[in-house]
């Protein structure tokens, strides 16, 4: 088969289009024809070999991790699915939920498509069952495709962790961004609260604000919490989603009501932020960190998008042997929603 695959790492350079062999299931698990792959941050962190991510090399490794397509063909023990069925992917591969180990056990870790084993940057992938998530037709793979890395953290963070509620507010930073657009989605039209976002440019709050935002604030321009202030008369914010970081994290932070809750997962501005641990106490708020999110959590998001409540938002799709152009195109930053692969 086709995949785009690393053998070193490096810049876009070292991504090699060519083939690697079909992969082979397990009893527990399906084979799919990926329709749709998404770019993720960690994909690049990934290829460089930054953050923790750095391996030994052979064997290759195929990039990749969210994806769409149909399967193909299913394990002697899978259940639920059948080939011709359409499928989203959760990439984060949890060997507790594959039943092999008791809970009292030591699992190992989860296990990151794309970055500890080979990815969907692939004309085919292998993955457990219970993984592989029906998508309704009205859905194209390539919305599909775009959701689970955005939609799995700010799920985890806003509705289960946080329990945001109706009648709160949430600050969403970088709207954007994947995740930030996914935030906006299910803060407005699966909670109904009230959102802030903040962006860099006229344009991209246009977007935010179509895609629910109540009101946007271009961070070149303004004060972030000056700006919350005036726009929630001095009360703060409820909620923060944060996904960039150092960069905004102060802004942020004190964007919060007393009470208020701070969510982050993720950090692509920077790892390390100065927090002021009076004003934790004293002003009693709570923090959440949070990876990914549960199966539960997909199968929740898989239901809102079937039934068309959420729209992951695609903002290009590159053919697979143009993955470098399209790593380019993510450090580049000048996209809003996320970046695609067609095999």
């Amino acid at each position: 088969m086709k995949a785009v695959y690393i053998e070193a790492h490096g810049g876009p350079e070292v991504l090699i289009y060519g083939d690697r062999p079909d992969p082979a299931i397990k009893p527990n698990e399906v084979k799919v024809k990926v329709r749709a792959s998404a770019l993720n941050r960690l994909d690049l962190f990934t290829r460089e070999g930054g953050r923790g991510l750095r391996r030994d090399f052979p064997p290759p490794l195929i990039l990749g991790g969210d994806c769409a397509g149909d399967v193909l063909e299913v394990g002697d023990s899978v259940l639920g699915l059948k080939a011709g069925d359409r499928v989203v992917v959760n990439p984060l591969i949890d060997p507790m939920q594959l039943g092999a180990y008791p809970p009292e056990a030591a699992a190992p870790p989860p296990q990151f498509m794309g970055s500890a084993v080979d990815g969907s940057y692939a004309e085919y992938i292998a993955v457990p069952a219970v993984n592989a998530h029906p998508i309704a037709e009205a859905v194209s793979y390539e919305e599909a495709a775009a959701a689970p890395t955005t939609f799995l953290p700010v799920w985890n963070l806003l509705v289960r962790r946080a329990q945001l509620k109706p009648w709160e507010t949430v600050l969403v930073l970088s709207a954007s961004a994947g995740v930030g657009t996914a935030a906006i989605q299910v803060a407005k039209k699966v909670v109904g609260a009230r959102v802030i976002a903040t962006t860099s440019t006229s344009e991209k709050a246009a977007q935010a604000r179509s895609l629910g935002a109540d009101e946007v604030i271009n961070y070149k321009e303004e004060d972030i919490a000056e700006r919350v202030k005036a726009i929630t008369g001095g009360k703060g914010v409820d909620v923060v989603l944060d996904h960039v970081g150092a960069e905004f994290f102060t802004a942020a932070f004190g964007s919060l009501r007393p009470g208020g809750r701070y969510t982050i997962c993720g950090a692509t501005t920077g790892l390390r932020a100065e927090l002021h641990l009076g004003l934790l106490f004293t002003r009693q708020i709570e923090i959440y960190g949070g990876f990914m999110g549960t199966n539960e959590d997909m199968r929740e998001i898989v239901a809102m998008l079937n039934r068309g409540v959420i729209h992951p938002v695609v903002h290009q799709v590159f053919p697979l042997a143009e993955a470098a152009a399209a790593h380019q195109a993510m450090a580049d930053t000048n996209f809003f929603g996320k970046l695609l692969l067609r095999p």
